[in-house]
């Protein structure tokens, strides 16, 4: 019989609305990050670095990429006879056949995999995080405080900490109480999501909460763990951990990368992060070209400027284009002339000549001013703006526009052009 330590299960399937465009034809775990990498990469990167070789990676929301990406494995050394990386979508079932409605809820329907390996313990993991993690440390805290269940925590500022799940412990790491999102916070250790669960406690909560609608991890597993008696640990992360589900932390995260000192480094050879390679030319920048403080993909094409941006492979610059803090992905195309500040452009999109985005002042957005803020200009995936018009702060556009589109050749700042076939959610 097969028999594994320890296997994970990464749930990818949320459809990370909060990213707005970003995320209208691609799984969030599927975006891009850091001019190279999909943020699918990071958790997968930091189980193989930790000896875990069998991950289930659950989908369910635009799963085309991201399964693209994944494929049996290879970038991540999980192509495994035994093991390895399987992707799990919801599928058709003799009786009560559902999507996936909670994350515990995903787990469940994923019982039958679990079993396949007999594992002494199952790991938990979300799979939109930037971060680098050994969850073999967080295995061996486990085992040492007899756990049934340990959660990655980090501490957080106290007037933040209402923003999160947060654990009350004793002076032993032993869980005595957690709150959700609590008004008046009594500690500053947040979960961060990540769990290690006995995988006899996980299968018995599972089951036992199997009929509960939307069942979730934090809201009704780990509450019903411990009102049973179960051992609940805490295990404090000091490392960097981002969670990128909002544009602003999105942005912020890859900034970070491009500081004289990043806060968080790619380049480390004792943790590398693997991900899937494509075989294009190298980058060229042409003599009129001028790139400051940038992180850049292969085969990109410079003949503007590029000051502190994070570029795609395969992004084409033109001449006398400037851009300026801002996030370009794969195989866009920035027309000559055209400046650009402060934006997040999806995959493949194409942007006229003498175009000038994120100009004016920051304006709440009409269509959703809790997502388009951060005075970002976003831009969707295949979006199409024509030449020589204008686009403000706190915008969003998606879709094929012509000069139409463009009230006297501007979108002022806050506004919002969807066309049919975009971000609708």
């Amino acid at each position: 019989m097969i028999r594994k330590e320890m296997i994970a299960m990464i749930l990818a399937g949320g459809q990370g609305s909060r990213l707005g465009v970003l995320t209208s034809k691609t799984a969030k775990p599927a975006v891009e990050f850091g001019g190279k990498y999909r943020i699918i990469d990071f958790p997968l990167s930091n189980c193989i670095n930790s000896g875990v070789d069998t991950v289930g990676v659950l989908t369910q929301y635009q799963p085309l990429k991201l399964n693209s990406h994944i494929g049996i494995g290879i970038p991540w050394d999980l192509d495994r006879n035994i093991g390895g990386v399987s992707v799990l979508p919801p599928y058709e079932k003799s009786e009560n056949t559902e999507w996936y409605t909670g994350t515990a809820n995903a787990i469940y329907q994923n019982l039958a995999y679990m079993d396949s390996f007999n594992p002494e313990y199952v790991l938990i993991l979300g799979g939109d995080h930037i971060y680098k993690m050994d969850y073999e440390v967080m295995l061996d805290f486990h085992k040492a405080n007899r756990a049934d269940v340990t959660i990655a925590t980090m501490p957080v500022p106290l007037e933040e900490a209402s923003r999160f799940g947060i654990m009350i412990t004793d002076g032993h790491g032993r869980i005595t109480d957690f709150e959700e999102k609590p008004p008046k916070p009594r500690s500053n250790l947040a979960s961060m999501g990540i769990y290690i669960f006995s995988w006899d406690v996980l299968k018995e909560s599972l089951i036992a909460l199997r009929n509960q609608p939307g069942c979730d991890f934090g809201k009704h597993i780990l509450p019903y763990c411990k009102e049973n008696g179960k051992r609940l640990f805490a295990y404090e992360f000091n490392g960097y951990w981002k969670d990128v589900g909002t544009l602003g932390s999105y942005w912020e995260a890859n900034m970070e990368l491009i500081d004289i000192i990043p806060e968080f480094n790619l380049y480390e050879e004792f943790w590398k992060i693997y991900t899937k390679g494509d075989i294009i030319r190298p980058q060229y920048v042409s003599s009129d070209g001028v790139v400051d403080k940038c992180i850049m993909g292969e085969g990109t094409e410079i003949c503007g400027e590029v000051h502190n941006s994070v570029i795609g492979p395969g992004v084409t610059i033109k001449k006398g284009a400037v851009v300026r803090d801002s996030i370009v992905m794969r195989g866009t195309v920035i027309g000559e002339r055209t400046v650009v500040d402060k934006a997040i452009i999806g995959e493949n999109a194409v942007i006229g000549n003498d175009v000038q985005i994120g100009v004016g002042k920051e304006v709440p957005n009409v269509f959703k001013a809790d997502v388009y803020s951060w005075g970002i200009a976003t831009i969707g995936e295949e979006a199409v703006i024509p030449g020589g018009v204008k686009i403000g702060k706190n915008t969003v556009i998606d879709g094929t526009l012509t000069p139409e589109d463009f009230e006297n050749g501007e979108l002022p700042g806050g506004g919002a052009i969807i066309k049919e076939g975009g971000d609708q959610i």
